[in-house]
């Protein structure tokens, strides 16, 4: 199955279709300021410098409902990511990742890649889906994994 049709929202407000991404490889992660694994957002945006240019685009969610680790607003998450933890890729609207007011973009990747167990809900902040070029989700890993090890298969889904 490819890509849904949606537009979804900026941190900024902004629109983001997601038909803009067509053909490119996608890393989609929920995140979180106050995490543990809030050092991954170093990772994120090293893949992201390392192979955006050849068609890897990485969307971070912001969403607080593990933990309360993401508590603030558009504006301090905007600011905790320009100088906690500078990142260039596109950071959407803080928004939930289970539950009946999950993101629908998120239910859509949960029902594509299921977890451990045939489990669809997140467990944690930072947990990543990868999408290839067609659209399809091929890949979801732990929040314990970290960015750079998805090289490999990041790489694999580029072009030559």
């Amino acid at each position: 199955m490819s890509l849904p049709s949606l537009t979804l929202q900026r941190l900024d407000g902004s629109d983001f279709p997601l038909d803009a991404l067509q053909g490119q490889v996608i890393l989609v992660v929920n995140v979180a300021s106050r995490c543990g694994f809030t050092p991954q957002y170093q990772g994120l945006e090293a893949l992201h410098r390392q192979f955006g240019p050849t068609g890897l685009v990485i969307l971070g969610f912001p969403c607080d409902q593990f933990g309360h680790q993401e508590p603030g607003d558009a504006e301090e998450i905007a600011r905790f990511c320009s100088v906690d933890y500078p990142v260039s890729f596109p950071l959407m609207a803080k928004c939930e990742v289970n539950g009946e007011q999950a993101h629908p973009f998120y239910r859509w990747l949960k029902q594509q890649k299921p977890g451990l167990l045939g489990s669809e809900a997140i467990k944690w902040n930072f947990t990543k889906f990868l999408i290839d070029r067609e659209g399809r989700v091929v890949d979801r890993a732990a929040p314990q994994t970290k960015p750079e090890e998805l090289t490999d298969k990041i790489r694999a889904l580029l072009p030559a």
